[in-house]
């Protein structure tokens, strides 16, 4: 049997093979956290330190985030083979100033994963729940996430994983990832 693209002349097969290498359902998926990944959530951790946590007031600072270099030019460079996605522990009603940053420093179009406003469950369950869903349709050819029980649960589940270790740890945000299931 002679394969299809033999039998079409040969301009017809050129452009069905690059339409199928530019089609952006059929690249794989390269998915990056927001917060100590791309974004340096530093300036705002005081906000967590104390009780009750102002929550209000941490994630109204995110929109003056300085960008992190290593995560935006891995963002970038993963960009020329794969769609970016980004999932974050942030919740829904952060999405307009998230989709502004993300715009703002250049970061590449693409589908942004949120929490549900009222989810407060950890980050590595939220996290990894969305990444199965998305591994059913499509490659997940890598996360890049700084959370290393997301990281764990993520590579226990058979993903290949990145860990974001160019910001400076939080011992405040961990805890609140971990047991407030907020970022």
């Amino acid at each position: 049997m002679i394969p299809e693209d033999v039998r079409r002349p040969p301009r017809a097969a050129a452009r069905t093979r690059v339409a199928r290498v530019t089609d952006s359902s059929t690249r794989p998926l390269a998915v990056f956290d927001l917060d100590n990944t791309l974004a340096d959530t530093a300036h705002r951790q005081h906000f967590l330190e104390g009780r009750p946590r102002e929550w209000d007031a941490f994630f109204a600072a995110a929109p003056q985030d300085p960008p992190l270099a290593e995560g935006v030019a891995l963002a970038v460079e993963s960009a020329r083979e794969c769609e970016v996605v980004y999932l974050t522990g942030r919740p829904e009603r952060c999405r307009q100033d998230t989709l502004a940053w993300l715009a703002d420093h250049g970061l590449p179009a693409g589908r942004v994963y949120m929490r549900r406003n009222a989810d407060r469950r950890p980050a590595r369950f939220t996290k990894l729940e969305i990444l199965r869903r998305l591994g059913r349709d499509r490659e997940v050819r890598v996360l890049v996430d700084d959370d290393e029980l997301v990281c764990d649960d993520a590579e226990r589940a058979g993903f290949t994983v990145v860990r974001a270790r160019w910001a400076g740890r939080s011992a405040a945000l961990e805890d609140a990832q971990e047991r407030e299931g907020r970022t």
